[in-house]
């Protein structure tokens, strides 16, 4: 973008917030961004808080101080399932699938708010064309499915409801590298549809290589921002996270 023009105003923004955990803080004055149609990723050891921003940003952690912006308007004071109408989705690291529901009953459940059969429909479509797997175990139960199988589950039901912003919490995590990639590979297929991403990863090199824009946390702060090519390149994040 030329200097000269003005920057597009984030869709999500975070300014300053402060979030504690039993009593002791996790989140120290952080602020982040993130733009319409972006692929941003925060990046972090376990414990840096990484997951406990989207969790702030749904409001089933409450943030103490600071701001939570959608469109420019406050949501910190709302309630989870306020932010989810708005379009705001999360896929959590626990998954949270109901085994003994079929795969498709799974991802229909991710529709709740819409009224209308044929986009429901059509939003099943969508994900099977993404995860054809999934369709042929469409009637088998959640609790039958491997690992990368049920992550394709959690992330197709999130996908179900037309969200505005998807939230993907460690994606990655347990999984083979195959599967890695392959999750990997259908967020920047994603992201290249239209659908604005924000990815929490511990999987630094491979988030780092597919985002936008990325920050480091480290204990509750950002230590680190700027493009993914630019962070892959700092030497402090390659001696930190990359063993280079």
């Amino acid at each position: 973008m030329p200097e000269n023009m003005p920057q597009p105003a984030p869709i999500l923004e975070l300014e300053n917030i402060r979030v504690r955990y039993g009593g002791l803080p996790v989140i120290n004055g952080l602020s982040l961004k993130v733009l319409e149609g972006e692929l941003v990723c925060v990046v972090g050891t376990n414990g840096s808080g990484k997951s406990t921003i989207l969790r702030a940003i749904m409001g089933t952690q409450h943030a103490f101080d600071g701001k939570i912006l959608f469109n420019g308007k406050p949501i910190h004071h709302l309630n989870t399932e306020a932010i989810v109408a708005m379009g705001l989705v999360y896929v959590p690291e626990e998954k949270m699938l109901f085994r003994p529901l079929s795969v498709e009953e799974n991802l229909r459940l991710g529709a709740f708010l819409l009224k209308d059969e044929k986009r429901i429909a059509e939003n099943l479509d969508f994900v099977f064309g993404l995860f054809p797997r999934l369709k042929e175990r469409r009637k088998q139960a959640a609790s039958t499915l491997s690992g990368g199988e049920q992550q394709m589950v959690a992330v197709g039901r999130g996908l179900m409801s037309n969200p505005k912003i998807l939230m993907l919490d460690e994606l990655s995590l347990g999984l083979a590298p195959i599967l890695v990639d392959e999750l990997l590979d259908t967020v920047v297929r994603l992201k290249h549809e239209g659908l604005t991403i924000l990815l929490v990863e511990q999987n630094v090199r491979e988030a780092l290589a597919i985002c936008d824009r990325g920050y480091v946390l480290q204990t509750g702060k950002v230590v680190q921002e700027g493009s993914g090519k630019e962070l892959i390149g700092s030497e402090s994040v390659r001696k930190a996270f990359l063993g280079l």
